[in-house]
């Protein structure tokens, strides 16, 4: 049996291989996933799936009390010509591909009143980003979305969140056989806001799909990324920037399920903490069916701790069902600043704020370039700095 993955000490870290003839299934712990939100017990954060999230600060999410009031969130959908933008009913086929696989997420899916559906045809390759700004008005909603690429499209979607909400959403990507999509989806929330969603990917034969998940704002943001393949040869990369500040709770909990032959997955997240309760958790399942031969899979999360009083969880987990695979690992790593790096810089005459600065735009740069909207990219830039400022002021 595979050993479990080495922690660094001083870590709130643990990770673990699961292999499916000899142990624990890890990443099937939860309830089955269902529409319907009487299947899932109200939690209690004694669940293995909740034991991370601080349940009181939900706004009533989690236990059926929150209500949808009519000021929640504004969407607005910017899409360059060809692309078709529709709100339908809930009787609308494409919607409920993908399964709720938790009371939050069922409750979104139950109460929502219209979902936004976007459409680029097949063989259509965009040369600008469809742009999904949902702005937070001070009140509570659920919310649903659909994004569907057909054969062969290629598009880049930016989704970008600002205001102040208390939000409940699934959203869905279906990748027709031979698509490409990026999205990049940033959390950039007013202080008391509460975000908790779903993301689902489907992804065609030969598909390529790239997610780019950026968190800054919010009082509690709980987002829950999975990935499933419909056809041999999809790819998947799911990469992950956040930036928890005080008093935060910003929590990234992802599954990629490979259940079909010949996929491949790479997960690379990335955080920074400062300030006292500033709490991140990554939680990172891969599960590899007993008919996906020929996987291959990598999930790494990285954090770096930068002042006294905050809290890292990370939670890599591998099950493997079959031998016949191409490769598959994790790592995950929690640490303070390289003191070696710092004495470097200072030793050369910069200042230790900008030598700061410096080895904190470094751990991110890798992900900022995965944007690929120069735009974000900036933003992101400058919403780092100010972060880095707020813990000298």
């Amino acid at each position: 049996m595979a050993e479990a993955q080495n922690i660094p000490v001083g870590s709130t870290t643990a990770g673990q291989i699961a292999v499916a003839a000899e142990s624990t299934v890890v990443s099937r712990m939860s309830a089955p996933p269902s529409f319907d939100v009487a299947d899932f017990p109200v939690p209690h954060g004694r669940e293995e799936e909740w034991r991370f999230t601080p349940l009181e600060r939900l706004r009533g999410l989690h236990d059926g009390t929150a209500v949808a009031t009519g000021d929640g969130v504004k969407v607005d959908v910017q899409a360059p010509e060809g692309v078709t933008v529709e709100a339908v009913g809930r009787d609308d086929a494409r919607l409920g591909r993908a399964m709720p696989v938790d009371r939050v997420a069922a409750q979104a899916y139950t109460a929502f009143e219209q979902a936004s559906v976007v459409t680029v045809p097949k063989e259509t390759v965009l040369a600008e980003p469809i742009r999904i700004a949902v702005h937070g008005q001070g009140g509570t909603a659920f919310g649903h979305q659909v994004i569907e690429l057909g054969a062969f499209a290629e598009a880049v979607v930016v989704i970008d969140h600002t205001g102040d909400a208390v939000l409940a959403a699934n959203v869905d990507y279906v990748l027709g056989d031979g698509a490409k999509l990026t999205v990049v989806s940033v959390q950039d929330w007013d202080d008391k806001a509460v975000h908790i969603a779903q993301h689902n990917a489907l992804i065609g034969r030969d598909a390529s799909f790239k997610s780019v998940v950026v968190t800054f704002g919010g009082d509690v943001v709980r987002l829950h990324p999975r990935v499933e393949y419909t056809g041999p040869g999809g790819e998947a990369e799911l990469f992950g920037l956040y930036f928890t500040d005080a008093g935060q709770h910003q929590e990234h909990r992802l599954l990629v399920t490979h259940n079909t032959p010949h996929c491949k997955s790479n997960v690379v997240y990335k955080g920074a903490l400062q300030g006292e309760a500033a709490h991140a958790v990554w939680i990172g399942d891969v599960l590899i069916e007993a008919k996906a031969e020929g996987t291959d899979t990598y999930e790494m999360n990285r954090n770096l701790v930068l002042t006294d009083g905050a809290r890292v969880d990370s939670v890599p987990n591998l099950e493997i069902e079959t031998g016949e695979i191409v490769g598959a690992g994790h790592a995950s790593a929690t640490g303070r600043f390289d003191d070696e790096q710092l004495f470097y810089l200072m030793a050369r005459g910069i200042p230790e704020y900008e030598a700061r600065r410096l080895v904190v735009r470094g751990f991110f740069a890798e992900l900022v370039q995965q944007i690929g909207v120069t735009d974000i990219e900036e933003r992101l830039l400058a919403k780092i700095e100010e972060e880095l400022e707020a813990s000298v002021a």
